[in-house]
């Protein structure tokens, strides 16, 4: 038999030793942008000038970049997990509707704090090609875009068969990876600030995946699935009752 507390401590130091390799990153190209380390700041500029001279050049480049700069703005995702969200507490599956609500603007409200905190200019081009007001460190789009993708894959991880999961997870990868360059090519972003976008998400994440985790297994395994690695959300399942959902626990079954 499967000893619970210690499935639940491995899992526990999983998630640390997950979130450690993506907030280390981030603690580096933070301390590299206050130091003004040169190295970095040669590929910030390089990458600027470049790019932004291939965006004038090459409209059509422009538009789909422009296109995908506005696939990760803010109101898209402020949609798309409003109707999620008010689906999940239809469902009664408020766990995870808690979830799901608290990483996407948690993720939001962090990226403003360490902007602040950070307080670096956005790229300073002649003739730009899109503007943005607001601080640059780090990228809000490329956070999001980690944030909001991951969080997609956790929910309907289920809910998909071994091929649409590659299928899915190779289209959030591109999606996120576009996001990101968009940003740098419309130089309202240095690499630096993508990068960094994309590790903060990632810690973000991690860190909110293994939080709800634990207090799901610490009260009792509904559900929404939270509690388990290999099962958050089936979207075909129908809402299930609490009575129900203890006689299954009790004949000795998994609830789903």
């Amino acid at each position: 038999m499967v000893n619970p507390t210690a499935t639940a401590g491995a899992r526990s130091a999983l998630a640390l030793v997950s979130l450690a390799l993506v907030a280390v990153p981030f603690g580096l190209l933070l301390v590299f942008v206050q130091g003004r380390w040169p190295p970095l700041q040669a590929v910030d500029e390089g990458a600027r000038d470049d790019l932004h001279r291939f965006a004038l050049d090459h409209t059509a480049f422009t538009t789909v970049m422009k296109a995908l700069s506005t696939l990760g703005s803010a109101p898209v995702y402020l949609v798309v997990f409003a109707v999620i969200t008010g689906w999940l507490l239809h469902r009664r599956q408020f766990r995870l509707a808690a979830f799901t609500a608290v990483t996407e603007v948690g993720g939001a409200v962090l990226n403003e704090i360490v902007k602040t905190l950070v307080h670096r200019a956005r790229p300073i081009v002649t003739d730009p090609v899109a503007h943005a007001s607001g601080l640059s460190f780090p990228s809000g789009h490329a956070q999001s875009a980690v944030v909001s993708f991951s969080l997609l894959l956790l929910l309907f991880w289920n809910g998909l068969t071994p091929v649409w999961r590659r299928v899915a997870t190779t289209a959030a990868a591109a999606v996120v990876l576009g996001i990101g360059l968009s940003r740098i090519a419309l130089s309202v972003h240095y690499v630096s600030d993508v990068l960094a976008g994309y590790a903060l998400g990632a810690a973000w994440i991690v860190a909110m995946t293994a939080a709800f985790t634990a207090w799901h297994t610490e009260q009792r395994p509904y559900r929404d699935g939270i509690g388990r690695s290999d099962q958050v959300l089936d979207p075909g399942a129908r809402p299930e009752s609490t009575e129900e959902a203890t006689s299954k626990l009790s004949e000795g079954h998994d609830t789903p």
